[in-house]
């Protein structure tokens, strides 16, 4: 069968186009990162929270083997790295996804040069990956408390527990 793209597949970019994709996003621009494996409502709110720090919002996934390498559990991520780009892409929130192979988005960062940058609230302002970086072009680093203790491992050990 034939689809059409979904509109919302335009907002992912390969890393190589990101420089020309960045030189036309509308500033100041918000880069969070993340595996966002399974989307749940902690994710979007929360996305949605960091969209409104600026007026764009880019969202760097790490890719299938990245995330493995976070040691997250050996059957993880769940969904690979096409699916979660296109239901990240998906929300109203998100300017741009793309992703890296790394182990940290550093170097997205460096070539994102964004005005914030934020992580979720499990996480210090001071020990998230750019934020020396960030500061030192006098951009802002927040740390975005959860509205909803939710994540994607309890969501899975939940899933699991029911199946049995």
């Amino acid at each position: 069968m034939n689809y059409r793209q979904a509109s919302f597949e335009s907002k992912i970019c390969p890393p190589p186009e990101l420089a020309a994709r960045l030189a036309k996003i509308e500033r100041p621009l918000v880069f969070t990162n993340g595996v966002f494996d399974l989307l749940h409502r902690g994710h979007a709110t929360y996305l949605d929270q960091a969209r409104a720090l600026g007026s764009s919002l880019l969202v760097a996934l790490n890719s299938d083997a990245s995330a493995r390498r976070l040691g997250k559990g050996a059957n993880r991520p769940v969904n690979t790295l096409d699916d979660r780009a296109a239901v990240i892409a998906a929300l109203a929130s998100v300017s741009l996804v793309t992703w890296f192979e790394e182990d940290t988005p550093l170097a997205l960062i460096m070539l994102a040069r964004p005005e914030v940058l934020v992580k979720g609230g499990d996480w210090q302002p001071a020990g998230i990956v750019g934020a020396r970086e960030v500061a030192g072009w006098n951009g802002a680093v927040h740390s975005i408390a959860f509205e909803f203790e939710q994540s994607t491992t309890a969501l899975l050990a939940r899933i699991r527990k029911s199946g049995q």
